[in-house]
Parts: C-alpha cells; sequence; structure tokens
C-alpha cells in the first residue's frame, strides 16, 4: 500500500491552488496528470535576466534582445485612441524609453508603475523609429523587493494555451507540497558523491543559476538520475530474486535427443552457441526458473541454440512454444526448426493467426494431445482455445517487441515453465542493465566458420543508374540482390508508393530480370509467398519497404541495396546487411545515400563502412544516438526516465545497479527505518507494480 507521506505528489494537478481543470488538461499534456509529474519535470532552459544595463546600452543591444534596465518612471502617457497603445515613460542617466502596452488598463499599470519611482523591467528591446520601446515587459519589479535569484527564471516545456508563467507558478505551487522522506541511498555513498537530501535537490533543480545546472552532469540532476535508476533496478534485483525464491521445475533429460540434434545438424556448432546451450541447461536443470536472455550479432545462431533447448525440454517430457513477432517469421522458424529437430524425432507445427476453421482445430488437437512438442506461432499462441498439454519452455524471438503483458500470457499457459527470451540485435551494456537486469544473460559473440563478411561500400545516390548497370551484370552471373526502399517515417502510404516506384523502374531498367515486391501492407500470405519464391530463387530481386520486419532469409543472396541508408539506425542498417553474406561467396551490400550528409549521418555510414561487429555496431549506435529508445525496448519494460539519460549517466546505472545488489542481497529487505525508505522509493517510482509485472519475464 503506498504510504501516506506519498499522497500530496499522487493527488490530481487541480488539488494544486490555481489550477482548474482546463489549465490541468494542458499541463497533463507536457508533464503528466498529477502532482509528482510537475514536480520531475525538470527545467529545459533558463532566462538570466540579472545582468542589468543602461538604457542607451538596452536601444544598441539589438533587434529583440532581451535586457533588463531599473529606471525612473517618469511619465504615463494614456493612448490617444482606441487603436494606439498605452505608454509607460521611463528614464535614467543616459536617455529615455517607452514601455508599450496593448489593451492593457490603466489602473493597473499605474499601481505596478508609479510616477516618480524605480522600477526594474525586463523585456525584448527594439527601436522604433526614433525611440527604444520594450513592448509588453515580461517582469516589472519594485528593485527593494526582489532579489538576484528572482531574475533567474527557468524554462520549461510548454504546449498551446499554456504560459510560461503559469507553468512556473504551478510548479512552485507543487513545490510547496514536497514532504520529507526518509533517505533510501546509503549515507556512505551519498556523502561520497556530494549530494543533497531528495526534497533540497528538487528544490535546487527548479532554481538553476547557470546554464551549467541544466547539464546531465550537475551534482543535483545526477542525485535525481541516481533515484530513477535505482528505483527500477532495485525492482529488477527484487523480481530476480522473487524468481529465484520461487520453486520452478527440474526439466532434466539423458541427453538422446539433443545429441542426435547434434549429430545431424548440417554445421558445427561455434563455441558461444555451446556456451548459450550449456547455460540454458543448467538453468533448466534446476529447481528454479529459468529467465534467460540469449543476444548475439546477426547470423550468430540463436535459433540453433533455441533448437538445442527445445530438444532438451522433449527429452524432459514438456512442450516448447516460439512466439515470434510476425507470421512469416513464425513460419520461417517452424521451417528451419522442423530440418533440426524432427530427424531427431521433435515434431514442429506452426500456429498463426491466418490458420482457420478445421485445419487450425487439427494443430490445437496436436497441442492440447502433447503430439505436438514444438509450437512456432504469433500472439495466435496465447489465445483462450490453444490449450498445451504440458508447455515447459517459452522461447521468446524478438522479444523487445512484445510487451510484458503480452509475454505474461504465453507464460501463464504453463506450469511456471522456463523463459529463453532472443534478441537478434546485439544489446549494449548500458541497454542489458537497464532493461534486462532481472535476467540472466548469454552473448553469442562469435559467427560460423567460413562465412565472409560483406563488402561495405558508401555511395551517393546521384549514382543510382550505375548501381542498376552493376546490378545488371551481377545478375546475369546468377547472383540475386535485396533492394530496400527509403525508409517514410510513419507513413505506410509513402513507403509503399516508394517501393512500387521503384520496383517499376527496376522492372523496366531489368528486363530479363524477375523482379519481387514486398511490403508492409500486402496480405500475409502474400507476403510468405514471395519470401518463399525469393529463398527458392524464383525471384531475382526482391523489392522491399524493410527486410527487418519481413524476416526474409535466402542464404544464396549476395547483394544488399539500402536507399537513403541515412535515415536508419546503425542496428537497422547492420540487421539489413546481415541479410547477405550468410553463405561462402563474396557479398557486397550498398549504402546509397541522398543530398549532403550531416555529422551523425557521415559518422554513422563510416562506422558500417569499417565494421562488421555488431557488438561494436550496437555500442557505437547508443553512443550516436544517444538513450531515446534505439531498439524500441519502452514496451518491454525500459522505463521513461524523467531526469536520467543512460547515455549520459551510464556509470549511474552501474552504481544503482551494485547499490540494488546490495540491499536486495540482506535476508529482510523491507525491514525496519532502511527498508521503509525502500519501499517509499519504489512505490515513489511506480516501480511497486513492476516488481509484479516482470515475474512473468
Amino acid at each position: 500500500m503506498r504510504p501516506q507521506s506519498l499522497f500530496p505528489l499522487f493527488a490530481d494537478l487541480t488539488t494544486l491552488k490555481g489550477v482548474g481543470p482546463r489549465l490541468a488538461a494542458l499541463m497533463e499534456k507536457v508533464a503528466g496528470p498529477r502532482v509528482k509529474d510537475l514536480v520531475f519535470t525538470a527545467p529545459t532552459g533558463l532566462v538570466d535576466r540579472t545582468h542589468r544595463v543602461s538604457i542607451s546600452d538596452a536601444g544598441d543591444a539589438g533587434a529583440q534582445m532581451l535586457v533588463t534596465i531599473e529606471a525612473e518612471v517618469e511619465a504615463h502617457i494614456p493612448r490617444p485612441t482606441m487603436k494606439q497603445p498605452y505608454k509607460v515613460r521611463m528614464r535614467d542617466e543616459t536617455g529615455w524609453l517607452h514601455l508599450v502596452f496593448f489593451n492593457a488598463k490603466s489602473d493597473y499599470l499605474r499601481r505596478m508603475l508609479p510616477e516618480g519611482s524605480r522600477r526594474i523591467v525586463s523585456g525584448k528591446a527594439e527601436r522604433f523609429a526614433s525611440e527604444i520601446q520594450i513592448v509588453h515587459p515580461d517582469l516589472i519589479a519594485d528593485p527593494r523587493e526582489i532579489e538576484d535569484a528572482d531574475l533567474l527564471q527557468p524554462v520549461y516545456p510548454l504546449t498551446a494555451g499554456l504560459s510560461i508563467n503559469v507553468m512556473r507558478k504551478a510548479i512552485r505551487e507543487a513545490l510547496s507540497t514536497l514532504p520529507d522522506l526518509p533517505e533510501w541511498i546509503d549515507g556512505p555513498l551519498k556523502a561520497r558523491e556530494g549530494w543533497l537530501g531528495w526534497r533540497e535537490a528538487l528544490l535546487e533543480l527548479h532554481a538553476p543559476q547557470s546554464g551549467l545546472d541544466l547539464e546531465p552532469a550537475a551534482l543535483v540532476r545526477k542525485r535525481l538520475a541516481f533515484d530513477e535508476l535505482f528505483a527500477h533496478q532495485l525492482a529488477l534485483k527484487l523480481a530476480r530474486r522473487d524468481r529465484k525464491a520461487r520453486k520452478g521445475r527440474p526439466l532434466s533429460g539423458d541427453g538422446r535427443i539433443v545429441a542426435r540434434v547434434l549429430e545431424h545438424a548440417p554445421f558445427a556448432p561455434t563455441g558461444a552457441q555451446m556456451r548459450a546451450f550449456e547455460a540454458c541447461k543448467t538453468d533448466m536443470d534446476s529447481s528454479q526458473r529459468m529467465m534467460r536472455l540469449v543476444h548475439g550479432d546477426v547470423g550468430s545462431g540463436k535459433t540453433f541454440v533455441a533448437a538445442l533447448c527445445a530438444a532438451h525440454a522433449a527429452e524432459a517430457g514438456v512442450q516448447t512454444a516460439l512466439m515470434a513477432p510476425t507470421e512469416i517469421v513464425a513460419r520461417q522458424h517452424a521451417k528451419v526448426l522442423t530440418a533440426l529437430l524432427e530427424p531427431a524425432g521433435v515434431s514442429v507445427v506452426a500456429l498463426t493467426g491466418r490458420d482457420k476453421g478445421k485445419p487450425r482445430k487439427e494443430i490445437e488437437a496436436q497441442i492440447v494431445s502433447g503430439e505436438a512438442q514444438v509450437i512456432c506461432g504469433t500472439h495466435a499462441l496465447f489465445q483462450d482455445s490453444v490449450e498445451f498439454a504440458d508447455l515447459g519452455l517459452v522461447v521468446i524471438d524478438e522479444q523487445h517487441r512484445f510487451g510484458v503483458s503480452d509475454r505474461r500470457k504465453l507464460t501463464m499457459k504453463g506450469r511456471a515453465p522456463d523463459v529463453l527470451a532472443m534478441s537478434a540485435t546485439p544489446i549494449p551494456r548500458t541497454l542489458t542493465l537497464a532493461a534486462f537486469g532481472d535476467l540472466d544473460v548469454s552473448r553469442l559473440d562469435e559467427k560460423p566458420a567460413g562465412r565472409i563478411p560483406p563488402d561495405t561500400r558508401v555511395v551517393s545516390g546521384e549514382r543510382l543508374h550505375e548501381i542498376v548497370e552493376g546490378l545488371k551484370r551481377a545478375l546475369s552471373k546468377g547472383e540475386r540482390a535485396y533492394w530496400v526502399c527509403p525508409l517514410v517515417e510513419d507513413s505506410d502510404v509513402s513507403d509503399l508508393a516508394a517501393a512500387e516506384a521503384r520496383h517499376h523502374m527496376l522492372s523496366e531498367m531489368l528486363p530479363q530480370a524477375r523482379i519481387g515486391l514486398v511490403h508492409g501492407r500486402m496480405p500475409a500470405r502474400d507476403k510468405q509467398k514471395a519470401a518463399e519464391d525469393f529463398r527458392a530463387g524464383e525471384i531475382d530481386v526482391l523489392v522491399a519497404t524493410t527486410v527487418i520486419e519481413v524476416g526474409v532469409d535466402a542464404p544464396d543472396a549476395t547483394i544488399m541495396v539500402i536507399e537513403h541508408a541515412e535515415r536508419f539506425g546503425l542496428a537497422q542498417l547492420h540487421q539489413l546487411r546481415g541479410r547477405v553474406g550468410r553463405g561462402d561467396k563474396p557479398s557486397t551490400c550498398l549504402l546509397l545515400y541522398h543530398g549532403q550528409l550531416g555529422e551523425t549521418a557521415r559518422a554513422r555510414l563510416e562506422i558500417m563502412r569499417s565494421s562488421d561487429d555488431g557488438f561494436v555496431i550496437a555500442e557505437e549506435d547508443w553512443r550516436l544516438r544517444g538513450s531515446g529508445d534505439p531498439l524500441g525496448l519502452k514496451q518491454s519494460g525500459l522505463p521513461d526516465y524523467r531526469i536520467a539519460d543512460l547515455a549520459a549517466h551510464a556509470d549511474l546505472l552501474e552504481l544503482a545497479s551494485d547499490a540494488a545488489q546490495y540491499e536486495t542481497a540482506r535476508e529482510e529487505v523491507f525491514a525496519g527505518e532502511r527498508g521503509e525508505a525502500l519501499r517509499t522509493l519504489l512505490y515513489l517510482f511506480e516501480r511497486d507494480e513492476g516488481v509484479r509485472l516482470m515475474r512473468s519475464g
């Protein structure tokens, strides 16, 4: 139950003085619906009005420059007509200027600016004809009642209809509700880092004194970033500890089926594959549930590791379910696993959304009877109509593309099944800690022997016709190619138009070639057919909006052309490139760019040209793109941090992970004052719900 001390922070914004339903709705757009959301909305800028200038200097400051002056109010000049402005003349020893107001009330202005008084005013100065003027000054104050600190004003995110002054006032009101909370950071760590207490740090966050206070390296930001990271790491470690404490069931086998799979495999497994399988086997043999992530480079053989795990599960007499993000990938997995497992006597079926009527019922009957030992599918696997005889192992491919609730639904189909998550993208260490700190991790850092890395070249799009001519020569030698069309963000229609236009152009320029087309708006059955035709060699060039999502696998393809490569992230480019170079033939990847390359885009393409190591590329992608969400991990449990920046605060993440590990090593984590402080931290950052959800893997 949420501690009572946190109630004011979780109150609705309308509980703040001066914030009604209309303003609350606007503030919710930029911050969130509760008081704590305002409190954790960090300033994005700073308006410094502390530097005062004379009136003559204000006139020389340049058009629309922000100035602060202290001068005497000389005279009020009421507007001669309704269409003209009200003016107030101010004077110092260097000259005079006019404050200009439209539609202002004269009695209010006379109260704010009494004739003969001295006032500080701040705003944008400009010359109008021969006059210096400030139109609607941002600040009017009595110099006896204002300090320099009041002239440093934080800037916050805004939306239409929400002014900066209203936002500042609401945040000041929210800060006045801050409770004194027990300290959850270990005393020696807090002292060593020189951090303030939680409440003091938040007050200082909203009172920056210079631009340095807005940087991620500022002490108060580091303190508050650590709090966010610590809360999430604590939740992950608690979930991991909870899993270790819960009884699973040992899935032991005699090794005969695994031996037959290895005997009939068309290749010798790499050392990394066997190490990953041995780690999984140890997990499965134990009485604790396996929760393991296997990630590796493109083509490093994650599916083979999954096949060995499924074989071990079959030895133990339980079923394996493999959930894939798309139907085409699910069916591709079914084909590969059938080839690997059926010679060892393990039956494999596929179940996806396209299976209807009698065929679907037949597949479901095989699953519930236990005749089907390995079931590959999509979201269809956790539909109510699908029942398993005894689901003991869940394999989740491209697991970052599934939400926590999706994974939970599938694991609920069995009796505490073991879970193996797979990622075809190497995950940087920072992200591994941030998103998967509750999982054991195996890394596939070897590729099968004999593979030749693609020759990667960066080419201007202006040489398109030369590239097509080169493609014509390659096709005449029996080679086949992928052609990935320009990526147009948030527009399936634009993607489709680009793909169809390129398909038409290539069909005209290469009349002897068989040109195929795949795009996201095609029916799943048509996509499947195009993938199978390309794999079978019945298509020479496959034009696609993106091959990653399609999951087309044609080991004999040797050419990859990617248009507008500068628009893709490094991880995507590496995934695309990984579709070629899977055999023992030389392959080529052409990265086409258009227009002038920016510095980041140029660096990105240069990394692709110079490296084929997916782990190096993943780290560089992380560095170049910043924290963001490069792998789409938000839905898989990566928090949307308010102050922490995973790129800038990677060292704090390590610190938070270590601190969480230390705290959860104690038998009674939530005992005593220390335990109450940790409980408060989890509730403050709403990680109490995260702990419950993450038990599903």
